[in-house]
């Protein structure tokens, strides 16, 4: 029996690596897709900073800022794991919140790094859950939001995954965002095996995306304590458990 994620790939890896150390063999089916967007060749001439939310928008933006000017800028980061990769991207003066977006958005704020109505550049995804532009907007900054990707939903299981699917051989599947849950539903619908693929336990990050699988006819749904992978794996081993 095996564990299937739904997460994008490459994140996807280290949460299967997470699963084998705790013993679950472990099956994949990314629902979305990474699609990089080219920024534009003027983007942040006459910015004071830029926002990060996401290590996807680094993903897609490293390859374009080797000698921008972007990289002398002050960075904000949501957490200290897009704060590395904004390093690793090749910004020096990086600023992690250590958080979510409301630990960002205040973080930038109260920064005396940039100045009270400085203009901001966020680099985002194409699908932006949370209107981050606007809240800082109602601090007094003006924002410049750029799409430097987005996630493409997959019509499709993998075969393999159909197959253990049909033969009952996956026992849960585990689910990050309300997006790619929205396309594991169409896909198992499409493939002709949603009545297995629903029937077993669903693991969610928030109760966001548990609303998804709800809908769509689960009835073994379980949310995370905490929108954190950990907490997420721990409920995975008491849903199994019951």
């Amino acid at each position: 029996m095996a564990v299937l994620v739904t997460r994008p790939a490459p994140d996807n890896e280290r949460t299967a690596a997470a699963l084998r150390a705790r013993g679950f063999d472990v099956l994949l089916a990314p629902m979305l897709r990474f699609e990089p967007v080219a920024l534009p060749g003027d983007v942040g001439h006459d910015v004071a900073a830029v926002v990060i939310t996401s290590s996807n928008a680094l993903r897609a933006a490293a390859p374009q800022l080797p000698g921008s000017a972007l990289l002398d800028l002050p960075l904000f980061a949501v957490g200290d794991q897009t704060a590395a990769a904004a390093r690793d991207a090749g910004f020096t003066r990086v600023i992690s919140a250590s958080g979510d977006a409301t630990a960002l958005r205040d973080t930038i704020a109260n920064s005396a790094v940039i100045d009270a109505k400085a203009t901001l550049l966020y680099l985002a995804g194409a699908d932006i859950s949370r209107d981050l532009a606007a809240e800082l907007a109602g601090r007094g900054f003006d924002v410049t939001t750029q799409t430097v990707y987005r996630m493409a939903p997959v019509t499709a299981l993998p075969r393999g995954v159909c197959e253990a699917f049909a033969a009952n051989a996956i026992e849960a599947v585990l689910h990050y965002s309300r997006r790619s849950a929205a396309a594991f539903v169409a896909a198992v619908r499409a493939d002709g095996v949603e009545i297995s693929a629903l029937a077993v336990p669903h693991c969610c990050m928030s109760a966001n995306v548990a609303d998804v699988l709800r809908d769509a006819g689960a009835t073994q749904v379980t949310i995370a304590a905490h929108p954190d992978e950990n907490d997420m794996l721990d409920g995975l081993a008491r849903a199994l458990r019951s």
